[in-house]
């Protein structure tokens, strides 16, 4: 494990040799890796929901690609380096795991989570004030993350602390408002489109707050339709085709016809 490990360290170490390195690999810096991490994070999502172990092994060899690119950067510029980064980890693990590498008790998962976000509210106020901040209940929810996943992330938070409906109703009573709110802003004499921007985000997120409570994760499920309307709508496109027709050119009345005809193949 160790082996393959250094292999890996050494040769991001030889690409990023400014002498004899790879060109590309030399000219990157953190804010211009950044983007690859991320896009490689969800392939490994990918692969994962689609079931595949190969590609699984490899996007996961992806990524800890990105993780040994950011440390070699940073060991060059004399922050840290990866035995940092694995030994900053390791040590999390042992922390909130008190269960399992020390001697506290945990009846089950219920107790476990809870204890959990207990020890993560305690980094969270010790981080606060390292910084000589405020503490908040929103600390730690990045800014970086796709808005759905944030916004989710950012009302479990407030919910933790009790700022949270305690069923649907209003939550639905809040997404019909925003509704309205839209209509009077897109209406609205001299309204423009700063006002209009804000008002669907209300409506976005009042709609994250509405899955949230009914137990669905907005930002798969969102992924979900994504894939549903894609599929649909590349089959709308063959069976289009295959009538010697354009979408493009097709009225509207037609294109719907073939998109309930491909909803009820499925």
């Amino acid at each position: 494990m160790q082996g393959n490990i250094n292999k890996l360290l050494e040769i991001m170490t030889r690409l990023r040799d400014p002498e004899n390195g790879c060109p590309w690999d030399v000219e990157q810096d953190f804010a211009s890796v950044a983007p690859f991490t991320i896009e490689e994070a969800y392939e490994v999502d990918e692969a994962i929901r689609d079931d595949d172990m190969n590609a699984l092994r490899e996007e996961l060899g992806d990524l800890l690609l990105q993780v040994v690119f950011h440390a070699e950067m940073a060991r060059e510029a004399g922050h840290f380096d990866f035995n940092a980064v694995a030994d900053g980890i390791s040590e999390k693990m042992i922390r909130r795991h008190p269960h399992v590498f020390a001697d506290v008790k945990i009846r089950d998962a219920k107790q476990q989570t809870t204890a959990w976000e207990v020890q993560k509210v305690n980094e969270r106020a010790a981080k606060a004030k390292e910084k000589n901040t405020q503490p908040s209940a929103l600390d730690g929810v990045a800014a970086a993350l796709p808005a759905l996943m944030r916004a989710e992330k950012l009302q479990k938070r407030a919910a933790g602390v009790g700022f949270d409906w305690q069923d649907t109703g209003p939550v639905i009573a809040k997404v019909s408002e925003e509704l309205v709110e839209i209509e009077a802003a897109k209406d609205a004499p001299g309204s423009d489109n700063e006002d209009l921007r804000m008002e669907c985000g209300d409506l976005l997120f009042s709609c994250v707050n509405l899955v949230r409570h009914l137990g669905i994760d907005a930002e798969h499920a969102l992924r979900d339709s994504n894939a549903k309307f894609e599929r649909r709508f590349r089959r709308l496109e063959f069976i289009a085709e295959s009538g010697n027709k354009q979408t493009a050119d097709m009225p509207l009345e037609a294109l719907d016809q073939i998109w309930e005809k491909v909803k009820n193949e499925e």
